[in-house]
């Protein structure tokens, strides 16, 4: 970890004053190599994945460069997916925090353009978070001017490429001046990027993090052929018990497979997966980060953006055939100096798979041996909190406060007792200790909040 102060650079004090209000007081290593040359103007390409603190280190640079006065869209920052464009949001609102009069509008799709449109119409944001289709529809409406834009940033640019974003992504930078800053992030590094890089970006200095696996983390591989993972996935989540657990399967087909087979077992499981509408997905993603379900069964392109502070486990269910995304599921646990645990399956087919993981991380694989015959009932695993789903948010002016007032008020109950509350447009989302579930959706159901009274249902 590096030990070098935010206040040892060149920031401005709403900047310092945010970073020490959100408690962020040492760079990551990340933000040590990137953010000198951000804020020199400098177009970067850096190899950084979900995690590592990216999404700060470009925000204070964006932010940097800011004139509030001037009501035209000035910085752009491409997303592959909603969930990613939200959690971007809501980092660069909180390191805004003491700038006044910021506007920052995330353009996404998955959600009616409409609304979108008329806060367009108002006047032009400061800042546009948004994914590549739908930055591309507003062009094409002439709804959004992006022309003047001083910094373009391509957040986890692979996946974006992956997801076959290429002609909308050469679409948007099309529409912006030559002069721009272009700031490049990507956790794997193809040829893809290179190529993409030469088109759109000005002598870009590359930034590498050592991404080895962390000392934090316990590495395991058991062989097991594709008919008996199954049953080796029941005992190791029997054996170790962890609370919260992301199992990576290649294909979305295997995903839901798996899903279904735990959901059988009487897990409490849910898939993450392209299938899903966008709500839904929110509500997956939602659930999993609140602590009210304790196992995700995702695919790489399904689970990008999520950053699980404290995830206690990672299953690889099948290798990936990339060495580098193996490592860069298995990061996600072992974070923020704790311990992590990542158990990975490997049939006879993927012995060459987990030989090149071996050589790319240069490291003497531990392997282990799976037992069936020794689950113990009653190990499905119960999440600690229930989600409350209640029908207002933003639109309604409910915030955080409104709700935690109405639990531990007429409620009563402690403030222990409540989880995260995600506050959306029309929708707020509370979680809830499960022994005081009931209670809480009871009182809530009977009671008002804010002088109104709204549905509220548990999410099962």
């Amino acid at each position: 970890m590096s030990s070098v102060s935010f206040s040892s650079i060149s920031l401005a004090a709403p900047l310092l004053q945010s970073l020490d209000t959100l408690r962020y007081s040492e760079m990551t290593p990340i933000q040590e190599k990137a953010l000198p040359l951000i804020l020199s103007g400098q177009d970067i390409i850096a190899k950084a994945k979900t995690g590592s603190g990216k999404t700060v280190a470009f925000g204070l640079g964006l932010l940097s460069t800011l004139d509030v006065d001037s009501f035209e869209t000035q910085a752009l920052v491409l997303c592959p997916t909603r969930e990613l464009a939200d959690q971007v949001s809501k980092v660069i609102r909180g390191l805004a925090g003491f700038i006044p009069n910021v506007k920052l509008l995330t353009l996404c799709g998955g959600v009616p353009i409409r609304h979108q449109l008329a806060s367009l119409e108002q006047h032009a944001p400061h800042i546009v978070v948004g994914t590549p289709g739908r930055i591309k529809d507003h062009l094409t409406r002439h709804s959004l001017k992006i022309r003047n834009v001083k910094t373009l940033v391509l957040d986890e640019a692979d996946r974006m490429l992956e997801m076959g974003f290429e002609a909308e992504i050469a679409f948007v930078t099309r529409h912006i001046n030559k002069e721009k800053q272009t700031l490049l992030f990507s956790a794997t590094y193809p040829n893809e990027i290179k190529a993409m890089s030469a088109h759109i970006q000005k002598a870009p200095i590359e930034i590498h993090v050592d991404e080895s696996t962390s000392e934090h983390i316990e590495q395991i591989f058991y062989k097991a052929e594709e008919n008996q993972k199954p049953q080796a996935l029941v005992a190791l989540l029997s054996k170790y018990q962890p609370a919260s657990t992301v199992i990576f399967c290649n294909t979305k087909y295997i995903c839901n497979q798996i899903a279904k087979f735990l959901d059988e077992q009487n897990y409490h499981v849910l898939a993450l997966n392209g299938d899903l509408e966008q709500r839904e997905r929110d509500q997956v993603l939602l659930r999993f980060a609140n602590k009210s379900c304790s196992i995700l069964v995702a695919t790489d392109v399904a689970a990008r953006g999520l950053d699980i502070k404290d995830l206690a486990a990672v299953i690889v269910y099948e290798l990936s055939p990339d060495p580098e995304i193996h490592v860069h599921r298995i990061g996600r646990t072992g974070r923020a100096g704790q311990k992590g645990l990542a158990l990975s399956f490997c049939s006879t087919e993927e012995v060459a798979r987990a030989k090149a993981i071996e050589a790319y991380q240069n490291v003497t694989l531990k392997w282990d041996k799976f037992n069936a015959l020794k689950i113990p009932k009653n190990s499905t695993l119960k999440p600690s909190m229930v989600t409350l789903v209640i029908d207002g948010g933003r639109k309604s002016k409910i915030r955080a406060s409104d709700i935690l007032g109405a639990l531990t008020g007429e409620a009563g109950l402690s403030g222990d007792e409540v989880g995260k509350i995600d506050i959306f447009d029309v929708r707020t989302y509370v979680a809830i200790k499960r022994t005081s579930a009931n209670v809480a959706l009871m009182k809530l159901q009977q009671g008002k909040i804010k002088g109104r009274k709204l549905r509220v249902r548990a999410l099962t």
